[in-house]
């Protein structure tokens, strides 16, 4: 089964199910004037139906429950006087997301939360496009995005993008790919040269490596020899979307031939945003583009005060997702779940830092960039603090 390029997600099923429910909220819900009805999108006390479609069976259940933790924090945080959020397991095939997706719209729900698998948001869109309900699925899968099913997850294209603009903030024009041979490492390639290319840039060398790491070596001497062609006058910005644990034969590939973190600028994705990050003493001095790590260490602590042990990396997304629900049903007596009011230009606020959803479905996120400094990332850029003046890609 292909999985969605789930790219802050290097570290599987790091969390389990805990069994005690977060504290219940002390807030008084507020009837909104309107009759609910058999499978209304409304509650009998005004709430608008949030369903949360989440792997809560199968390899990725531990995943599912975590996120479905975060959600109940966020339920409890900021929506529950807005919202009634119920979870439907979606599983880890694209059927049961539909069965699921089903059985909430029978019940009424206005709202999808999910899927986290990109094959099995893109089942859901001809229901979608029948009259369902609207989708913002968990997956960082561009390719599943549509109008009526946006992606949320943090996006591999964008975190290059951000990281490349940060290159050219320093002086750097010279741009290189070193990068495993599969769909995720040529996705990042393609949108470096083009992005690079929009802006005046030049790449000097692509190379692209076994994904079971045979040929590292090799491949890095003919990168090498690629950037040294073009000249050492300027130095040569190399992107390697390399998680643990190529990550290790990879740089050490590249410093044998000598690129080392002297004589390049190393540039990544979010596969490096993981804990422990600067034992690869390799990576000092490195750049990579991410969520500010200072608000999900907020978030982390909470989630280890409530439930005992530490999130999995993606229960952010479930608890923005719940965040970005209770404004929505804040908009008007019932709620707005249009397209329209999903994809306000302005976007929206969460543990992630700020984010927006674009018309065609995908997503844009406020990402700092972090410089791996000793044994801990260092936010060197902010991320931006408002999309007001950006265009949207």
């Amino acid at each position: 089964m292909r999985r969605s390029f789930i790219a802050l997600a290097t570290a599987a099923l790091l969390v389990g199910a805990c069994s005690e429910p977060p504290k219940p909220s002390t807030r008084t819900a507020q009837a909104v004037t309107v009759t609910p009805k058999a499978g209304s999108p409304l509650t009998a006390s005004g709430k608008a139906r949030i369903a949360l479609l989440l792997p809560l069976s199968g390899r990725a259940a531990p995943i599912g429950q975590a996120m479905q933790q975060a959600a109940e924090m966020a339920l409890f945080d900021t929506g529950s006087k807005d919202i009634a959020l119920s979870a439907y397991d979606s599983g880890e095939s694209a059927d049961t997301a539909i069965e699921a997706y089903r059985k909430a719209r029978l019940d009424g729900a206005a709202l999808v939360l999910g899927p986290l698998y990109g094959t099995s948001a893109s089942a859901l869109v001809p229901l979608v496009n029948q009259g369902g309900m609207n989708v913002v699925a968990f997956s960082n899968d561009e390719q599943v995005a549509q109008r009526g099913v946006w992606i949320m997850g943090i996006a591999a294209p964008p975190q290059v993008r951000r990281v490349v603009d940060h290159a050219f903030e320093a002086g750097i024009r010279r741009f290189a790919t070193f990068a495993p041979q599969t769909p995720y490492g040529q996705q990042m390639s393609s949108t470096l040269e083009t992005y690079v290319t929009r802006r005046g840039g030049t790449v000097v060398g692509r190379e692209f490596f076994d994904p079971n790491g045979a040929d590292i070596p090799a491949q890095a001497r003919l990168l090498a020899a690629s950037a040294r062609t073009e000249g050492e006058s300027s130095k040569v910005a190399v992107l390697v979307p390399v998680a643990p644990p190529l990550l290790s034969t990879a740089l050490a590939s590249l410093a044998t031939n000598g690129l080392d973190g002297r004589a390049i600028q190393l540039i990544g994705t979010g596969v490096w945003d993981f804990p422990g990050v600067g034992a690869e003493t390799m990576l000092r001095g490195a750049w990579y583009a991410a969520p500010d790590p200072a608000k999900r260490a907020d978030f982390e602590r909470r989630f280890v005060s409530t439930y005992g042990r530490p999130p999995h990396r993606l229960a952010t997304l479930a608890y923005d997702g719940v965040g970005l629900a209770g404004q929505l049903a804040r908009l008007k007596p019932g709620g707005d779940f249009s397209a329209e009011a999903i994809a306000n230009p302005n976007g929206w606020s969460g543990v992630d830092g700020i984010f927006r959803f674009l018309p065609d479905g995908r997503s844009e996120r406020a990402l700092a960039v972090i410089e791996i400094q000793g044994d801990r990332g260092v936010v060197v850029s902010p991320a931006p603090s408002t999309f007001a003046g950006q265009p949207t890609n």
